[in-house]
């Protein structure tokens, strides 16, 4: 399950070199071996230091951007963990894209969920439907989280109808061995989807 990303495109391009921010005086920052430079290291929290001060309002608003669909991803790829129980079989992997202040911000996510049938019948039904309510389980589900639901019922289907066949194969061999022969009428069932 993984949802979409910010595509270059989408967001407001980057600030064009003439418009970089002023550097920080190497007089001012401190020296010494703890210290950097604003324009080597990148910064790394989400408050807004003196870094975020520095960028363009075309950057600022990029960030603020990059900042929102952080949010919308994990949010999104914690609600399929949370569903999936344990046929998760990893936590959430994300892709990233690095914004103008030098942090990176989760763009898109996936979680790898085990879609393998049941041993029996009843189990595939029950793992198709906790797959189905794990691809489902965000707030606005992808088009890739629909597929994947679409999937889970059309396993809970065959499921269903591989649980019904055998239940007729038993009524009928309840049937032959109650009566010692084959029953006159076959045994019917309709099943409607």
């Amino acid at each position: 399950m993984s949802i979409g990303a910010i595509s270059p495109s989408s967001a407001s391009p980057p600030p064009a070199r003439e418009k970089q921010p002023a550097q920080v005086p190497s007089s001012i920052t401190p020296a010494g071996p703890a210290s950097a430079s604003t324009a080597s290291s990148p910064n790394t929290n989400f408050s807004g230091s003196d870094t975020a001060t520095n960028l363009t309002p075309e950057a600022l608003a990029l960030v603020s951007q990059l900042k929102a669909r952080d949010t919308e991803v994990r949010q999104h790829e914690q609600a399929h963990l949370a569903t999936a129980g344990g046929l998760a079989t990893s936590g959430a992997s994300y892709t990233y894209q690095r914004g103008p202040n030098g942090v990176d911000y989760a763009i898109g996510g996936e979680v790898h969920i085990d879609t393998s049938p049941g041993r029996t019948p009843q189990e595939a039904i029950e793992r198709a439907r906790t797959i189905q309510a794990a691809a489902l389980a965000p707030a606005d589900p992808s088009g890739a989280d629909r597929a994947v639901a679409a999937q889970a019922a059309q396993l809970e289907l065959q499921a269903r109808a591989e649980l019904a066949t055998q239940q007729v194969e038993q009524a009928t061999s309840k049937v032959q061995r109650t009566y010692g022969q084959e029953p006159l009428v076959p045994p019917k069932l309709d099943i409607y989807a």
